[in-house]
């Protein structure tokens, strides 16, 4: 049962909600829906819009309502209101959000605005905040491999997400409450990489005062993500592809084989064709790792997506807590016109960037500032700087 129950009262808001939800592929469930309110999930939250004809929430039966069936939290958007806003009733136990735009006018802004919404109930839901339809399209397909065991290879360029896609394939699956190990195998030297993956006896090796048992063992019933798989040494493949065929591990310093369950991830930001031509990697352990391939996209290439990731990091972010900046029409439109080299990764910057050099509530398109904006040299990038807050102030 999902935790997270939507009042079908207002056809306005049921529309947008249900659409932004689907699209990051979280699942909800009915209020009208009997069994929804019979569920003893401790950890339910109601979400309606203040224009909803189910009930009125600001009375004392609502407080009421919510107490007898349990749930622990209700999460109501006001939209058309001045500016955006969060109160408070009830200890926290009701959260009304103002925000400050129509959710019929489907602009990009009100975009923005749905999805700071879904930001204050989802929490770390884990989700991928998106409102392109080729990303939707990939989270549904995502929702579809989670189901399976297959070894999954996720190919796309640096910054575009493929942990966050990995972290989804894990949630969905049915290994979700089970371990989820992520282990970059560029950053770990050569030769400590076969012992931190497959473990080893204690006195395998100098330094090795105990025995451990290593990443693969850790995520035994859940899942381990291979990072970079590309940048693993040619003889630690080979040893990778044994334990992919046999589903046993052999910690170094030990003849023993130990069997495992473990569903396997991984992510490369190259074209692994290539690399297999070059030599650079095994062909046989790239055909065990591809048997669901899945591709991310340049963030250029997806601009509607915007909306939905600057809420994402602009929560994320916030130094306030719970009250996050927001962006003007101007600044959104701003971001949604860049090319971004970096992707999702640049986006993060910017948006950290534009909440320090914005004196305000609001971050609008003169607080924006690309990385192309600025010069490698640490002192020219301090000038413009000094020159964009002076520009403010004056």
């Amino acid at each position: 049962m999902s935790n997270f129950i939507l009042d079908r009262g207002d056809e306005a808001f049921t529309t947008a909600i249900c659409s932004s939800l689907k699209k990051r592929g979280v699942d909800w469930a009915d209020l009208s829906d009997v069994t929804v309110l019979q569920a003893s999930n401790k950890e339910r939250c109601l979400v309606l819009s203040s224009s909803t004809n189910s009930c009125d929430v600001n009375s004392k039966t609502f407080e009421t309502f919510l107490r007898d069936q349990k749930i622990s939290k209700a999460f109501i958007l006001v939209s058309g209101a001045p500016k955006f806003e969060i109160f408070e009733k009830c200890n926290g136990a009701i959260k009304f959000v103002s925000v400050p735009t129509l959710i019929l006018d489907n602009s990009h802004l009100s975009d923005f605005y749905i999805n700071l919404f879904l930001e204050q109930f989802l929490g770390k839901h884990v989700n991928l905040p998106c409102g392109d339809q080729e990303t939707s399209g990939l989270v549904d397909l995502l929702c579809r491999v989670a189901g399976s065991n297959a070894s999954v290879l996720i190919n796309g360029p640096t910054g575009t997400g493929k942990e966050v896609v990995a972290r989804l394939l894990h949630a969905k699956s049915y290994r979700s409450q089970e371990p989820f190990i992520a282990v970059n195998c560029a950053a770990i030297p050569e030769n400590m990489l076969e012992s931190m993956l497959f473990g080893h006896e204690k006195g395998a090796f100098t330094g090795a005062m105990q025995a451990n048992s290593g990443l693969f063992r850790a995520a035994h019933s859940g899942t381990i993500l291979l990072d970079e798989i590309s940048e693993m040494p040619m003889a630690l493949q080979s040893k990778l592809l044994r334990v992919l065929q046999e589903k046993t591990v052999t910690p170094v310093g030990s003849s023993k084989e130990i069997p495992i369950d473990v569903r396997v991830l991984a992510t490369t930001n190259r074209d692994m064709v290539e690399e297999i031509n070059k030599t650079k990697f095994r062909e046989d352990l790239f055909y065990r790792l591809n048997v669901f391939p899945i591709s991310t996209s340049p963030l250029k290439s997806r601009p509607l997506d915007i909306p939905a990731i600057g809420a994402h990091l602009l929560t994320r972010n916030c130094s306030k807590p719970g009250i996050p900046k927001v962006l003007t029409a101007k600044a959104l439109d701003r971001l949604m016109q860049h090319d971004w080299p970096g992707n999702v990764r640049e986006l993060d910057n910017v948006i950290q960037r534009s909440e320090i050099l914005s004196y305000s509530d609001a971050i609008d398109q003169t607080d924006i500032v690309f990385d192309n904006e600025l010069v490698l040299s640490s002192r020219n990038t301090m000038d413009a700087l000094n020159t964009k807050l002076h520009a403010q102030v004056g």
